[in-house]
């Protein structure tokens, strides 16, 4: 290990939010709401869901722990998943989905840059399905830190914009867009998605919130203390691990070095190599070239 940390430097304008893996009591208590409500296609293997887009994208992994606790109130974890969706229209579309499963909404809202739905999953994990507006049309902020707010969104107007085309399923060019964490202290978290893996600062437009974005996009990660958890992850339901893409096995190397330079510890004995944030949640680090043969 070098005695001296590298530069932080900015990832790859290529990085992306790769699967999601959380870990649930009983499956049968979310895949018929991912594929009903959400529009997933689900492939089961024993006790393991994994849910995609139409064509074909792992969005999400679902593993069956029987007996696993509930996630406890005190304890790290998802605040939510966002999908995103390629255009308005689709998100019309899964606006429409959802309320002919009746499914309810916990919010939605503007952010300038996007257009957002909230709700929450059976198991009690944040789910979030929006759509970007072009990003010609973002407002930049000294430092190039993007402008972001939370407004109200007129849902009926949403709905009109959906044109039936994705009435059914999660439309192909759906992905992960961004992981948004409740940590227990911001600052060691910023420290570690920031310094140590290499995303930029690129909003702090709420207090108790940071935002962290490869690439000038306006956040692939976001965390936050508004609900004060104190405990790290443990072995209950919630979020287990998620994927951090990077487009080379040289942006890799960067990362696992730095990130090991700074003092944290990078597992290389699985297939794809990963590190615990100081909240213990999995961040683990495939490349696209082999994430795309998956």
């Amino acid at each position: 290990m070098s005695e001296e940390a590298p530069e932080a430097a900015a990832l790859p304008a290529e990085t992306a939010i790769g699967r999601v893996s959380i870990r649930v009591d009983d499956l049968e208590r979310v895949v018929p709401f991912y594929r009903e409500a959400i529009g997933c296609q689900v492939e089961r293997d024993g006790r393991t869901a994994r849910l995609s887009a139409d064509d074909g994208r792992e969005l999400l992994t679902f593993e069956e722990a029987p007996g696993a606790p509930g996630r406890p109130r005190s304890a790290a974890g998802l605040f939510h998943v966002a999908i995103r969706l390629s255009d308005r229209a689709s998100l019309g579309d899964a606006l429409a989905r959802l309320r002919d499963a009746g499914a309810t909404l916990s919010g939605a809202s503007d952010h300038l840059v996007s257009e957002a739905l909230y709700l929450t999953d059976p198991a009690g994990n944040g789910l979030e399905l929006y759509h970007d507006r072009p990003r010609e049309s973002w407002t930049r902020l000294d430092g190039g830190r993007v402008e972001m707010d939370t407004l109200s969104l007129d849902v009926d107007d949403l709905a009109a914009a959906g044109d039936g085309t994705a009435r059914e399923a999660l439309p192909a060019g759906t992905d992960v867009g961004h992981v948004h964490l409740e940590v227990t202290d911001l600052g060691a978290s910023g420290d570690f998605y920031g310094d140590g893996i290499g995303f930029a600062t690129t909003s702090q437009y709420v207090r108790g919130a940071r935002f962290l974005a490869a690439g000038g996009y306006h956040h692939h990660v976001g965390l936050n203390v508004w609900n004060r958890r104190s405990e790290s992850v443990g072995d209950h339901q919630g979020l287990s691990r998620f994927e951090v893409v990077l487009p080379d096995a040289d942006s890799r190397r960067v990362v696992l070095e730095r990130l090991e330079t700074r003092g944290h510890e990078v597992d290389r004995n699985d297939d794809v190599p990963w590190a615990a944030d100081p909240d213990g949640i999995r961040v683990a680090f495939p490349v696209r070239a082999s994430r795309d043969e998956d």
